[in-house]
């Protein structure tokens, strides 16, 4: 008798987990549900791209893609979507290159565009297309503003593109002097 008792009990308190298995998310499910809410690139999937660039509370986000490996003074395609947090107002999209001695936009590349997202979607695709000029890590600066009846809403982000093995050389600028309270300063000289 204390066996069967023993069994049904066994048997019952496995079926109530059971039961309340399928109404509590496990953590994998939590951290899936909780990766679906946030702002993602919208209805195309974010693992499609190597990145994404957001700031918390900013009106933008951009993922990025890098098509084939950047190699120097090779042209290298970079696929972008821009997900507005604002809806489907036109986005003007902005690069810019802050060393163009590392990097420069190809001939047909625009600076600046201004784009709409299609009907039924709320991101923009882009691509933009630059030639790196050495080794190491490139930065792209990419701006997305958009005006609204209460000023222009911006955000800026910077896309790393990592060209060849090498890493980035810092590059030192004017001598180290010290000044008079004992503290090394860096002296700018013309060159």
């Amino acid at each position: 008798m204390k066996r069967t008792t023993a069994l049904a009990l066994t048997l019952l308190a496995c079926g109530v987990l059971a039961a309340c298995k399928d109404d509590v998310p496990s953590a994998v499910d939590a951290d899936t549900t909780l990766a679906n809410d946030a702002p993602d690139a919208g209805a195309v999937s974010g693992s499609d791209y190597d990145g994404t660039v957001a700031k918390p509370g900013a009106p933008f986000s951009v993922s990025y893609k890098i098509i084939g490996t950047p190699i120097v003074g090779s042209p290298v395609t970079i696929d972008l979507l821009v997900t507005s947090t604002l809806g489907p107002e036109p986005v003007t999209v902005s690069y810019r290159i802050n060393d163009t001695s590392a990097m420069m936009f190809h001939e047909a590349q625009p600076a600046q565009v201004r784009l709409a997202p299609v009907a039924d979607e709320e991101f923009i695709k882009q691509q933009v297309t630059v030639i790196p000029q050495r080794e190491g890590r490139l930065y792209l600066n990419v701006g997305a503003s958009v005006e609204t009846e209460s000023g222009s809403m911006s955000s800026m982000m910077a896309i790393p593109i990592q060209v060849g093995s090498g890493g980035r050389k810092l590059e030192e600028h004017g001598e180290v002097q010290v000044d008079e309270n004992d503290e090394a300063v860096r002296v700018l000289t013309p060159e």
